[in-house]
Order: structure tokens, then sequence, then C-alpha cells
């Protein structure tokens, strides 16, 4: 299961925005569901958008001119989407992942940003729930809990559930900065019973990480591809001893290079 070691809502990552700065139900951010009074229109009436490139812009002059220096343009960098007219449109359920399901996880659980870019998404963390599937999506919908993963994928039939928005840091991994960088993908079953470590659930999964590989250029290796337990810091165990990562790997490149031939293939992400 994910935990919340070195990060989690209101600890490492600080106070979370205001609510103004949360998206309306047009799927904008900041009050009035992000019509920032006194901006431009734009042909279609509503505001203008700013550039990122501009913003960034922006916040590198003003960190110098602060004497904040590099550290504080890195840490503003990570603030850019909360700038009124930024943030990307969201729409409620909406899917990084086709195959998926949407079962949202508690705000609690998860950080939102913007990802990749204010963070570079280059790792997938694989867990094992040591528990139920429904009973995974029952806790990360609890706010007290403090933890989520991006995906949770069911053992009986590799249905794959999403609960957190590839856009945004979900508190899995127990490291602020893997937490960031990477995609956490729970897979229902015990580390000690390797028979709930389903074929189903192994090749449903393997097509998710090609997917999430594929998009951001993540390289299809162990470098890139790791358990939870191979996380800086970490404390659990999962996926255990029983997790076959030949076969996992093989499944996922098998999965890759598949998606590769079709023509119809989405490209990668831009980062």
């Amino acid at each position: 299961m994910p935990t919340t070691d070195g990060d989690g809502p209101e600890r490492a990552d600080g106070p979370r925005p205001a609510d103004g700065a949360r998206p309306g139900p047009d799927g904008r951010s900041g009050p009035d569901s992000g019509n920032v009074r006194g901006a431009p229109l734009g042909p279609d009436g509503l505001p203008r958008r700013s550039s990122r490139r501009a913003v960034l812009a922006a916040l590198g002059v003003g960190a110098v001119g602060a004497g904040l220096g590099w550290a504080g343009y890195e840490q503003l960098k990570r603030l850019w989407w909360q700038v009124p007219g930024i943030d990307k449109p969201r729409r409620p359920g909406e899917l990084d992942y086709a195959a998926a399901g949407w079962a949202g996880a508690s705000e609690s659980n998860w950080r939102r940003a913007d990802r990749p870019a204010d963070f570079p998404v280059d790792r997938v963390v694989i867990h094992v729930t040591q528990g139920s599937y429904d009973v995974a999506l029952q806790v990360f919908r609890d706010p007290g809990h403090g933890a989520a993963t991006h995906y949770v994928v069911r053992a009986a039939d590799g249905h794959v559930a999403q609960t957190v928005r590839e856009l945004d840091v979900a508190y899995h991994a127990g490291n602020r900065e893997w937490n960031e960088r990477s995609v956490g993908i729970e897979h229902e079953g015990f580390v000690d019973r390797p028979e709930t470590l389903t074929d189903v659930m192994y090749r449903s999964s393997a097509k998710l990480t090609a997917d999430i590989c594929r998009r951001y250029g993540i390289p299809v290796d162990r470098e890139h591809i790791v358990g939870h337990n191979e996380v800086p810091g970490a404390t659990h165990t999962d996926p255990g001893p029983h997790w076959d990562w030949r076969r996992y790997l093989r499944l996922v490149r098998e999965a890759h290079a598949a998606a590769e031939r079709k023509p119809s293939a989405r490209p990668a992400r831009d980062s």
C-alpha cells in the first residue's frame, strides 16, 4: 500500500492552495470559474490564457530580482499553475488511461499539480495492496488515510481504476521527490501469497505501464519501473519477493512494442 512517509497534506508539501485556486465547474481555476477581472478577452469572449513560457520567464526575473537565485526559481516554477488563467482545464472523471474507470480518491490524499509541466514524470512505482481491491478504493476515498496511488488494478479480471489524475502528485511512494516524479500503480494482492498475483492482473498492469512509458518517454527498464520497496527511504516491502519482475518487464515491453506498431498510436506527451 502507499505511504505518506516524507509526503502528505500539510506536511512535507506545505499548505495546499487556497480554495480560490481550485477549478470551478467549467474546469478553470480561480474564483468565478477562472474569469480574472480585467484580464484581456479572446475571440471566444473568455479571458486570454497566459503562456507558460511567459509566466516562467517572469518567475525567473522575480526570483533573481528578489535574490532567491536558482533554488528560489525552481520553487516558484512549481507554483506557476496557480496563476489565474494558467491552469489546464479539467473535467470531473477525466481519464489519462482510456481503458480505466474513474474512482476518485479524496483530495486529502494527493496534491494538485500540472505534471509534466512543473514536475517531469520519469518513474512508475509498483505497489501491492495487502488487501482487497474494494478496500483499497475505500481507503483512498477516506480523507484521513493520507495516501493514494494513481491507479488500482483488480486481481480477478485486471480491471483498472484511476483514482488520481497523472497531472497531480499522489501520496504513494513515501518520498516527496519520488511522489512528484512518478506514477503509482496499486495491485490487489498480498506480498506473501503469490497466487493472488494473477496472470490477468500482470497483463493488464503491463499494458497500463507501457501506455504511461510511451506517453512520457520513460525507458522500459528496472531503473525506471521500480517497486515501492526500492524508493529511497522506503519502509514498505511491496511488491514483495513473489512479484515476477522478469515476467512483468517482458509483458510491458511486448505491450509497448505492440502500441508502437499501431498506425493510430498516440504520440508521446509533451514535457
